[in-house]
């Protein structure tokens, strides 16, 4: 900042002031834009400094997040007194309630799942519980047909799909 002061001429005033000089002057509903502003500082004061459009944008950035001046639709514009404060993005956060003076606050619990008492006693394994019929869960196992049919012997013919029969030649009789 202490070099912004040296190199704007002693006859200027501070870049916030002349800002808001030209707001007013320009008088848009709708706000100046950037290069408005600039111009009419231009024109008013005359001998500016070599970064002036650098100082101008740095001023009117820094006057934007401080609250004093308003940014909607690439203009710059006066911030109205009765106007209520924006709100940033997202969900607002909840209101507190305040606590009574005399409450002594616990620390917060820590992330994670708590470790493991290693002087705790073992615990038994737990006992498998029906769900009260005598059936086990889930789908029943598959029953061979061989066991289900009794036959425990398997029968002279193999399994599956027999083979396709091969054509046989006819016999050519070779006469003499």
């Amino acid at each position: 900042m202490a070099t912004e002061e040296v190199n704007r001429p002693p006859s200027l005033p501070p870049y916030p002031e002349m800002i808001m000089k030209a707001l007013e002057a320009l008088n848009d509903k709708n706000g100046s834009n950037k290069s408005a502003i600039s111009k009419y500082i231009e024109s008013s004061y005359g001998e500016l400094p070599a970064g002036h459009s650098a100082l101008l944008s740095h001023h009117l950035n820094r006057m934007k997040e401080s609250g004093e001046l308003m940014f909607w639709k690439n203009n710059y514009m006066k911030r109205d007194p009765n106007a209520p404060p924006r709100r940033g993005r997202g969900r607002p956060p909840k209101p507190k309630v305040p606590l009574p003076p005399d409450t002594v606050l616990s620390p917060p619990r820590p992330r994670g799942r708590p470790p493991k008492d290693p002087n705790a006693p073992p615990k038994p394994p737990k006992a498998k519980v029906s769900a009260g019929s005598g059936r086990p869960r889930g789908r029943p196992k598959k029953i061979s047909r061989s066991t289900a049919a009794g036959n425990s012997a398997p029968s002279g013919r193999p399994r599956g799909r027999p083979p396709k029969a091969k054509p046989s030649l006819p016999e050519v009789s070779v006469q003499q």
